[in-house]
């Protein structure tokens, strides 16, 4: 797979350097990924959710943070949506269209 805006991973590792393993760990796993389904993802990452509209919501670091992507199969592409801590995830209201 690959990661469209990949340095908002890497932004928000430099301001949340607790997540920084975590997320760099999440993201190597996913580079060398090659999903075609959720089934896939959820053979990768067990504790994936979708939320609908081809969004997935990772737990990252033990649940202590959220990744919200959204994966297009056809074309190996991930792109981050919302990394966050799992309060600001909270807030969210309707994942399926950030």
């Amino acid at each position: 797979m690959r990661i469209f805006t990949e340095k908002a991973l890497k932004e928000y590792s430099e301001a949340h350097p607790e997540a920084k393993a975590a997320l760099q760990e999440w993201t190597t796993i996913v580079k060398r990924s090659e999903w075609h389904s959720y089934a896939d993802i959820k053979a990768t990452f067990n504790s994936v959710d979708s939320v609908g509209n081809q969004r997935y919501v990772f737990n990252i670091k033990g649940n202590s943070y959220r990744v919200i992507v959204i994966i297009r199969f056809t074309i190996q592409f991930v792109y981050i949506r919302f990394i966050g801590t799992h309060a600001e995830y909270d807030k969210i209201k309707d994942c399926s269209i950030i």
